[in-house]
């Protein structure tokens, strides 16, 4: 923290002290010399050796370095400027423009009133793109790789729908009986076996509509026993 910064935030320190609402208006330079943050009065907060120093930097305010405050007339604001910018300034120009008055600027107000806050700005870690964190979050870790592969395989192998039968010469197997397995003509429709006569029609249960095997005794979903209500 700079010896300017310094006196602004103890400035604004002992306004919010006494009178809080003085922080939102105009302050004659004068008093502030003389009753808001005088010298003696503040000389260890401020971390200044002489009155000199207190001088230098209160001018260095009151010039506009930084953008801490306005100063009224703008007029006054130049002269103090061009002091400033001089190889020895005259420190008595402050006591020679006592109708000058200096407003907070709002944005270094509110960084002085919550200091807690400024800190923590800037020593907050660097924000990372929100895209990279949701890659970073997707990409498995190194040992999880291998294991990762194997349930994505086993994935795949579950989303493949089941091939049809096919013969030794690969075509299609011929359709069987479901009861007798007995092979049934091929390219037409088939109500029933042409060698047991059992209709092909595939059975449900007749509380849960399931598919049921031949052969069941009992639905495998909800327990019914195979032509029974």
């Amino acid at each position: 923290m700079t010896d300017l910064e310094r006196f602004f935030r103890r400035l604004v320190e002992n306004l919010a002290s006494t009178d809080p609402a003085r922080l939102h208006r105009p302050l004659p330079l004068a008093e502030l010399q003389r009753d808001i943050v005088p010298y003696r009065a503040n000389r260890r907060a401020l971390e200044l050796e002489s009155s000199e120093d207190y001088e230098m930097v209160l001018l260095r305010l009151c010039a506009g370095e930084g953008g801490l405050v306005r100063i009224e007339p703008e007029e006054a604001r130049a002269r103090f400027a061009r002091e400033l910018r001089a190889p020895n300034p005259d420190l008595g120009l402050l006591h020679a423009f006592e109708h000058v008055v200096l407003t907070l600027r709002s944005e270094p107000l509110a960084r002085a009133l919550d200091p807690a806050r400024e800190r923590a700005a800037a020593y907050a870690p660097p924000e990372t793109d929100v895209s990279e964190l949701a890659r970073l979050a997707d990409k498995p870790r190194l040992g999880e790789i291998s294991e990762l592969d194997d349930i994505s395989e086993g994935d795949e192998l579950l989303q493949q729908e089941p091939a049809e039968p096919k013969s030794a010469a690969g075509e299609p197997a011929a359709p069987r009986c479901l009861y007798c397995a007995e092979t049934l003509p091929a390219q037409r429709a088939v109500s029933f076996c042409p060698h047991c006569g059992r209709s092909q029609t595939v059975p449900t249960c007749s509380r849960c509509r399931s598919e049921l095997e031949p052969g069941w005794k009992h639905c495998v979903n909800c327990g019914t026993a195979v032509g029974g209500g």
